[in-house]
């Protein structure tokens, strides 16, 4: 054999090996070429799947906080209507004005006759003239809406006949009536 021939079969055989070692690599790169593919189907999958349930769960909150945020002003908005009817009811009570405030007082001096003459009357300044009808001395005036309290003259016992306990009470007790007249519809 000559070294021309030699040559010829050693190259053929590195061709063969070659191309044998070629169609492997191309089998090697294709499988994992396929298995880059499902791993990043699968994982973009697993990340949709997670984005949509994070999408899911944001929403869910968003519509909790803003259902919250809602209750809350409204919940505002109530209190100040609230607020707003006790000081008109308060202005209107404190008016001297007030439709039946001289039977109201007279009502009070009665039931306040009961307990004694040597009682001090300390009226609220408003209702002042209505109460000096002799019945009483008359103390020094006091705070309030209208009508007056009565203190022994030794200030151990000191009954509130003022408009304010009797409004706040009032008030109190018909609370829920209010809440209905003004905010059911």
């Amino acid at each position: 054999m000559t070294l021309d021939a030699l040559a010829n079969e050693i190259a053929a055989q590195a061709k063969v090996e070659a191309e044998l070692i070629i169609s492997a690599a191309k089998e090697q790169a294709n499988k994992i070429e396929e298995q880059a593919k499902i791993e990043n189907s699968s994982f973009s999958t697993d990340m949709n799947i997670r984005a949509e349930k994070e999408s899911t769960q944001l929403s869910v909150e968003l519509v909790a906080s803003a259902k919250q945020a809602n209750q809350k002003h409204l919940l505002i908005a109530r209190r100040e209507e609230l607020d707003a009817t006790w000081n008109s009811i308060q202005e209107m009570v404190s008016s001297p004005n007030l439709e039946g405030r001289s039977d109201i007082l007279k009502s009070l001096l009665n039931e306040a006759s009961k307990s004694g003459k040597d009682m001090v009357l300390r009226p609220v300044s408003i209702d002042r003239k209505a109460l000096d009808d002799g019945s009483f001395t008359l103390g020094e005036d006091v705070e309030g809406l209208g009508g007056f309290v009565l203190e022994s003259k030794d200030r151990s016992i000191v009954l509130d006949y003022r408009f304010d306990n009797r409004l706040e009470e009032a008030w109190k007790n018909n609370l829920g009536i209010v809440n209905k007249t003004l905010f059911d519809n």
